[in-house]
């Protein structure tokens, strides 16, 4: 199945020290992100959706900045899927930009649009940005 990229930013009023443990603990994802996230081992957390899990590594990761999230393969699928969150700060307005590429299989932007703007909107009520 082809894979598609999709990237897209968003602005939040919080630093990037406040945000960087909402995209990168397993508490914080589990706040607005996943229905349950645990530790793994090696680097790696296993995200819960609709009762499914979903074993991911950190491939990358600097603090307060990004990390990356390589989602391990089903036995038919030859590339990974992949989520990565970056942290910049704006000098002129202080605000954060939380810039987000999530390369899956779903091709439909209007769809992934939707999902992380609710996404998004969860993250903002929990940090208060």
């Amino acid at each position: 199945m082809t894979k598609h990229k999709f990237v897209t930013e968003y602005e939040l009023r919080a630093s990037p020290k406040m945000l960087f443990p909402y995209v990168s603990t397993a508490s914080g994802l589990q706040q607005w992100f996943a229905n349950k996230v645990n530790v793994g081992s090696n680097q790696s957390m296993i995200f819960e959706w609709d009762g499914e899990n979903h074993p991911a590594k950190i491939v990358s990761m600097r603090q307060n900045k990004s990390i990356k999230y390589d989602f391990t393969p089903d036995a038919n699928e030859e590339e990974h899927n992949y989520m990565e969150f970056r942290l910049d700060q704006s000098d002129l307005t202080n605000s954060t930009f939380l810039k987000i590429t999530d390369y899956s299989d779903n091709t439909d932007e209007e769809d992934l649009r939707a999902l992380w703007d609710g996404l998004i909107d969860t993250l903002r009520e929990v940090v208060g940005g």
